[in-house]
């Protein structure tokens, strides 16, 4: 089920760059704004050694991680070949400039990263 939070506006994430969001309990997001202002959020954890891709070099529709300049796809969370693995994409929904992410994937990746019984 989808559960839509606002968390920013457009113009608090700067053009190439990105906002790491955080919420007690809650898995890390990185929200990235492309050149033309295409929003797109992924789990804030690249799936090579976890490096913090908020921090990473955005370019066109790609972010290169910090750690060890992986790139991974802003639009599917996918690393370019040869290197595999996906970081987790987060729903993004637009309203009147105000950035909306779907909390309930959110929480639903925060459950299963949590160790079993």
């Amino acid at each position: 089920m989808e559960q839509w939070k606002a968390v920013c506006r457009v113009e608090d994430i700067p053009r190439l760059g990105a906002r790491r969001l955080e919420h007690a309990g809650l898995t890390p997001v990185a929200v990235f704004r492309a050149a033309d202002d295409a929003i797109f959020a992924l789990v804030d954890r690249c799936p090579h050694k976890g490096g913090p891709l908020s921090q990473g070099i955005v370019f066109t529709r790609s972010v290169a991680c910090p750690l060890h300049n992986w790139t991974i796809g802003l639009e599917d969370g996918c690393a370019a070949a040869p290197d595999k693995g996906c970081a987790p994409s987060i729903g993004v929904r637009l309203v009147d400039g105000v950035v909306h992410l779907n909390l309930a994937q959110i929480e639903a990746l925060t459950a299963s990263a949590q160790p079993g019984p």
